[in-house]
């Protein structure tokens, strides 16, 4: 049996995170962004994250930021929450991003610890300043993302630390290795403060992660329609139809965590006719076109919607 929830959540189920789509240019193409979003709502998403890292974050400017923000928020118009990404190493960088996020809608903001690079970091006492300060400022709550890009130790006890004495901090997204056990010990640890524990890493560790009690997964945004099934199972208490929804989908779970990255899920909107162009911008190398055909073939033999969708 699944560990029951530490507490009812505001946001849980399906947030995948929505690629960038640009040109061949690498101009934002904002029209196949709103085909995107489009998707990934039909497709069965509870609601959607943007500007992650799986959507370039780190490859767009500042006022692309902004853009894609208004254009995506707007254009969701409240069928679904939409978190925002708003990581920055600078403190007031961060809070700024995430009250302009907040003003536009934004359901929550997803941050990740300050750094930079390989090697610039800042101790635990200086992000745990840097998370309250955030706290303090926003009205809206925030996802710690706990992820091996950022290279900064968040034990479990340090989290729900965050978890109980700062307000907004109450969603954590775990994605390091060993993501379950981190997952259950944080909910012991904080109780009724951890309000979202959620899955990440493209739901390669989704099947222990629920049996830890994950109430949300944050995955890759070209199949909703196969997360979902994995999720309304596992919602439903039939651990066999899990197990079989999981096993089912695993080879292109994998296929996206392992070989393709975050361009499987332009790669996929592309082959169906959802977005008009899938290439990364540079100096990110295109998927391999062997990559790709492998992914495709896979999506095939599954009937993911992404692949008939547009129609």
């Amino acid at each position: 049996m699944s560990p029951a929830a530490p507490r009812t959540p505001r946001y849980r189920g399906l947030f995948p995170v929505v690629p960038t789509t640009f040109t061949e240019t690498g101009a934002l193409d904002l029209e196949s962004q709103k085909r995107a979003v489009d998707f990934m709502i039909d497709a069965g998403s509870d609601g959607l994250c943007i500007l992650a890292n799986f959507s370039e974050q780190f490859l767009l400017a500042d006022d692309e930021r902004e853009v894609l923000t208004r254009t995506v928020l707007e254009h969701v118009a409240g069928r679904v929450p939409v978190i925002v990404t708003t990581t920055h190493f600078s403190t007031d960088v961060c809070i700024a991003r995430s009250l302009r996020a907040q003003g536009q809608g934004a359901a929550m903001a997803m941050v990740m610890p300050p750094y930079h690079g390989a090697t610039f970091r800042v101790p635990e006492a200086a992000v745990e300043d840097f998370f309250r300060r955030l706290s303090d400022a926003l009205a809206i709550p925030i996802m710690v993302q706990d992820a091996p890009a950022a290279g900064t130790p968040l034990s479990a006890p340090f989290l729900a630390r965050l978890a109980r004495e700062l307000e907004q901090v109450a969603y954590f997204k775990i994605e390091v290795p060993g993501a379950a056990n981190k997952l259950r010990e944080l909910i012991r640890l904080g109780g009724d403060a951890i309000e979202g524990p959620w899955d990440g890493e493209e739901a390669i560790t989704l099947l222990a992660d629920l049996a830890a009690g994950a109430t949300g997964a944050m995955t890759g945004g070209g199949f909703p329609d196969g997360i979902r099934t994995i999720l309304d199972a596992h919602a439903a208490g039939d651990a066999d139809a899990t197990f079989a929804a999981y096993q089912r989908w695993l080879p292109l779970i994998n296929h996206e965590n392992r070989q393709a990255g975050f361009l499987a899920a332009k790669a996929l909107m592309k082959e169906g006719g959802i977005i008009a162009c899938e290439a990364p911008r540079h100096p990110w190398p295109a998927i391999h076109p062997a990559t790709r055909a492998e992914l495709v073939d896979i999506a095939r033999r599954l009937d993911a919607l992404a692949l008939r969708w547009a129609q």
